[in-house]
């Protein structure tokens, strides 16, 4: 049997997680000396002390929750041993008080992308067919099968082509004030680097998200003089739309060929495209965790956060999101806010989200999922803890609403939802190019519309999903790799996965999670 071992985050907590595969039985005795009153399992915590009832149980040096009975020392700190604390105030926070020394600039580090029009990279070439409504999705879909089988091996320098599927678009309240998050999502979707500035939209033709509202005069890249509806400082691109009510369509295959016919346009000219030597500043990463478990916190997810230290000193983008995993560590980052305003405006997404989460009657507590609490994690504040680190330790330039796109570079909180889908699909609108995903409990998640870079929290599951896990955290809680390691081992992989010359795993598989628009607002 191997030398059991568990880790602790700060030297002021009282419980640590059990490291060893497939947990310790009752009886195992530490080197230390700590003897397991309980069966303790994989990622879950023991008590280092004995803590009283009513006593603080701390992990990241911060109280995660409140005994509910006396804990022995060496007994198993479970969910439902603990009652959670109440969310941090939104008032009285520190602001932009962690002034740190900025570190040297990362410099030299490069990629072979693709230039966009409007300055933007992208690291794929892909042609994206934007929808304005789930009625049209079969039709786009069986046209897009038809022109992966019969056109796209003719334009071999284009590297996919998806359907942006969506289920908006109708039987919505499309004049509520929160119907704006939808629809500039929607938009800037079919905006992203990765598509080259090239918009070619299916619409049915009476639903209520009209192509024009969608992606209205002036937001379209020009893209080819041929795409220009005017000449002169007028000139603005033309919105390409298959719309299937006209009466021009005499039957389904009429329709199917019309968006053949357009998308051999787009092709032509995303196939004349050639990747070129930009600097790794030209990077937009997102970053994510889920499927959880307590070794998130550990390993992949401060893993992850070191990267993200590095693609900030190359001068690239890094975003960090959902709210709920990191409400209850604002204070921490209302405090490593660049200016005042960058953390009033982290404070005010929060207070939307608390509202938003009031009106159905659940609280941030809803966040932490069976599978989560199966991986140790007790609940959404210790959860957050380790979702945290995501972030690195840079200053956080920038915030973003759901739905918005980034303008500036450096580290943003862009403002979404936990779920994996959702916040995806919210970090591939504000832009991004290039996805990280940690997991601990395992998904196979992945997205059509930008390489996703899968990094498992533990040995087991890099072993187990040896062919979905693209990076071993696992290797950090075993003393084989560092933090350091790994995230420079991250660092590179971006680099060549942003070139092509790797594939992630989701992208061999061609697995790929649906587009999950976030709609706050009523649906009619």
């Amino acid at each position: 049997m191997s030398t059991p071992l568990y880790i602790t985050m700060h030297p002021a907590d009282n419980v640590a997680i059990v490291a060893n595969d497939g947990g310790l039985p009752a009886g195992t005795v530490f080197p230390d000396g700590l003897t397991l009153v309980d069966k303790v399992p994989q990622a879950h915590k023991v008590a280092l002390v004995d803590i009283p009832e009513g006593g603080a149980v701390r992990r990241y040096n911060a109280t995660i929750g409140y005994a509910n009975k006396p804990l022995p020392r060496g007994s198993w700190v479970h969910e439902r041993l603990l009652t959670m604390p109440e969310a941090r105030a939104l008032e009285g926070l520190p602001i932009a008080t962690v002034k740190p020394e900025p570190p040297p600039p990362l410099e030299g580090y490069t990629f072979e992308g693709y230039r966009n029009p409007d300055g933007s990279v992208g690291t794929r070439n892909i042609l994206a067919i934007t929808q304005t409504v789930q009625c049209v999705a079969g039709v786009t879909d069986f046209a897009v099968q038809r022109i992966k089988a019969e056109l796209l091996p003719r334009y071999p320098n284009v590297d996919d082509v998806v359907a942006l599927e969506h289920t908006y678009g109708c039987g919505v309240a499309i004049d509520a004030p929160d119907a704006i998050v939808p629809i500039r999502t929607l938009r800037n979707i079919s905006l992203n680097p990765n598509f080259g500035g090239e918009v070619m939209v299916v619409s049915l033709g009476c639903e209520k998200l009209q192509p024009e509202r969608l992606l209205p005069p002036g937001s379209i890249p020009i893209v080819d003089e041929r795409n220009v509806a005017d000449v002169g400082d007028t000139a603005e691109a033309k919105l390409d739309v298959v719309c299937l009510q006209d009466d021009a369509h005499v039957g389904f295959m009429s329709m199917v060929q019309s968006i053949m016919r357009q998308a051999e346009e787009h092709l032509e000219r995303l196939n004349a495209r050639r990747r070129e030597t930009v600097p790794a500043s030209e990077l937009v990463v997102g970053v994510q965790c889920g499927g959880s478990d307590a070794f998130s916190g550990v390993t992949a997810n401060p893993a992850v956060g070191y990267c993200t230290d590095l693609l900030v000193r190359a001068g690239a983008t890094v975003m960090f999101s959902e709210v709920t995993e990191v409400r209850d560590g604002i204070d921490q980052l209302t405090s490593r806010a660049s200016t005042p305003e960058v953390a009033e405006a982290m404070v005010r997404e929060m207070a939307w989200y608390d509202a938003y989460l009031d009106k159905g009657r659940v609280d941030r507590s809803a966040n932490t999922t069976p599978g989560n609490k199966k991986g140790g994690l007790s609940n959404i504040v210790e959860k957050a803890m380790g979702s945290i680190v995501k972030s690195g330790s840079a200053p956080i330039t920038g915030v973003i609403s759901p739905g918005e796109k980034l303008k500036q570079k450096g580290l943003i909180y862009a403002a979404t939802p936990a779920s994996d889908f959702i916040c995806g699909t919210l970090q591939l609108a504000a832009g991004m190019n290039l996805h990280v995903f940690t997991t601990g409990r395992g998904t196979p998640y992945g997205l059509a519309e930008v390489p996703v870079i899968k990094v498992a929290t533990r040995d087991d599951l890099a072993r187990r999903w040896h062919d979905l896990m693209d990076v071993n955290a696992g290797t950090i809680a075993t003393g084989e790799k560092t933090i350091a390691e790994v995230g420079w081992e991250m660092f590179q992989l971006m680099l060549d996965v942003a070139s092509g010359r790797k594939k992630t795993w989701a992208e061999q598989w061609k697995l790929h999670n649906a587009l999950v628009l976030f709609n706050p607002a009523p649906v009619t």
